[in-house]
């Protein structure tokens, strides 16, 4: 499953750089749960075609992420902002001695930060 998961993400990223069979051929297999005799009889390719289009554009999509990083970044974005989030609330929750405008310029330098790492 992780597998799948996996190679949806890089898809998602990464699918526009991958010829249209590869395209075609791993949104079914891993999207519409195809077999590759099903994929073949669809695009009217063989088995063999279907099994090297699918590890060409795997290969790809993973040598892609390794130079570009994208979904790598996407995540710690995301987890960061994440914090960011959790970090407001306990501000708006909080009644501590420092005052709202230095918690949202501790908040505002983390962001800041986000900002220029992408």
């Amino acid at each position: 499953m992780a597998d799948v998961v996996e190679i949806s993400m890089l898809f998602d990223f990464y699918g526009t750089l991958l010829t249209e069979n590869q395209q075609r051929c791993i949104e079914l297999y891993y999207s519409n749960d195809m077999s590759f005799a099903e994929i073949a009889d669809e695009l009217g390719i063989s088995r063999q075609g279907v099994y090297d289009s699918i590890k060409r554009g795997r290969n790809l999509l993973e040598s892609y992420e390794e130079k570009l990083g994208l979904v790598a970044r996407f995540f710690r974005t995301k987890e960061e902002l994440e914090k960011i989030s959790t970090e407001l609330s306990l501000i708006c929750d909080s009644e501590e001695s420092l005052s709202v405008k230095d918690e949202l310029e501790k908040v505002n330098e983390k962001v800041k930060s986000i900002v220029g790492g992408l």
